[in-house]
């Protein structure tokens, strides 16, 4: 499982941090997304899928390796 974040088509919403707040966080200096890290652990994929799914500029793809 991978996690790509697009910090160029980030809006800044925010929604990525309330959702998973220990795989994400906000640039203080431009508000845009930075993922804490690329793999995020078995226990944290589904707060992943939602956030992807909750972005509103969908400026975040998670691949499985399924």
């Amino acid at each position: 499982m991978e996690l790509r974040v697009d910090r160029e088509r980030c809006i800044g919403a925010g929604m990525c941090v309330l959702t998973a707040p220990e795989v994400f966080d906000q640039d203080l200096a431009d508000g845009r997304v930075l993922s804490l890290t690329r793999t995020p652990t078995p226990e944290q994929a589904a707060d992943v899928r939602e956030t992807v799914q909750m972005c509103p500029s969908g400026a975040l793809t998670f691949v499985s390796g399924d």
